[in-house]
């Protein structure tokens, strides 16, 4: 991926313009990942030491390790003995979607806990200050939803902004994806405003939107999301896509200047191929630019979940994987 990257920022603009895929087979496959890549909803994050720390959906919070970013190892949950509070969201119970992120010498996690097709869920917080699987002390309970709300409180992902203001983005199906202010002395609801606002929807036909994710680049915030439906292996029709806005909080509109709040979003990643089913996406700054870290379903291993990984060029305005 790194020469990869170095003969993109040698072509002029025009060219990069070009490599916008128009089709679903324009899209790049996943660079190259060994070792223990099944994974779902993947959030990682590179350690003061180097080391890669990865978290997914699953068990109580699943892990796995890289030194590399190549070769992955799979490691411990990140919770030890699961936090009791769980089985009020979930019967199994497990955590999904979690995000990780490193803010005033602490590692932070974000995490969700519902069951399959059910807003009757929750989003929790914990925090560590190696980031390590069993060192994570739960916070509790960030955020819920229930059975007469409107949206669904699953896959966070937290947002710190340039003048030190804490924003959470979250949403599944539904009315889409929200956005609430976060007291960074607490990492929960800031208690001065607790409005809800909306980031981005579906209206009209299928709600399937979900799994925000906000950058700013440029000028730009970002909002990426998956679309369409996850979790049916071959079968599955996940994509990523993204719109920006000038505020953090909207409107999000796409490349065609479509609000994300009427069934907008440029693609991002799509099907092709044996890679079926992108999503479950995060965003992360490396030394050698921003990745976008997700999952895919394997067209040549039945549909099993695994681990992608790609640069991201922005060039034009707008994220282009390769």
């Amino acid at each position: 991926m790194r020469r990869r990257r170095a003969a993109l920022l040698a072509l002029p603009t025009a060219a990069l313009l070009a490599l916008v895929p128009s089709t679903a087979s324009a899209y790049p496959n996943p660079g190259r990942v060994t070792g223990s890549v099944v994974t779902h909803d993947p959030t990682m994050i590179r350690t003061s030491s180097g080391q890669y720390r990865l978290y997914a959906t699953g068990g109580g919070i699943s892990s796995k390790a890289s030194s590399d970013r190549t070769a992955f190892s799979a490691g411990a949950d990140a919770f030890g003995s699961r936090p009791g509070w769980w089985s009020r969201y979930s019967s199994v119970p497990e955590a999904w979607a979690p995000d990780i992120s490193y803010h005033g010498g602490k590692y932070l996690m974000y995490y969700s806990v519902s069951s399959f097709g059910s807003n009757t869920s929750a989003i929790g917080l914990a925090g560590s200050t190696t980031g390590a699987p069993g060192s994570w002390s739960d916070y509790g309970i960030v955020y819920t939803s229930g059975s007469a709300s409107d949206y669904n409180a699953i896959d966070p992902n937290l947002f710190v902004d340039d003048d030190g203001t804490w924003w959470l983005s979250f949403g599944s199906w539904w009315t889409g994806i929200k956005m609430i202010r976060i007291d960074p002395a607490t990492g929960k609801q800031l208690a001065s405003d607790t409005a809800r606002r909306s980031l981005a929807s579906r209206p009209t036909g299928t709600k399937a939107v979900e799994a925000p994710y906000v950058v700013k680049r440029n000028g730009y915030y970002y909002l990426f999301a998956s679309y369409d439906t996850c979790c049916a292996g071959t079968g599955s029709t996940y994509k990523v896509k993204v719109g920006r806005a000038t505020s953090v909080t909207g409107p999000y509109r796409d490349r065609n200047g479509v609000a994300m709040t009427d069934n907008g979003g440029t693609p991002v990643l799509e099907s092709h191929g044996s890679v079926i089913g992108p999503g479950g996406q995060s965003i992360m700054n490396d030394v050698d630019g921003d990745l976008i870290v997700y999952h895919y379903y394997d067209g040549n291993d039945n549909g099993t979940p695994k681990l992608g990984i790609n640069l991201l060029d922005w060039s034009s305005g707008w994220p282009v994987a390769y």
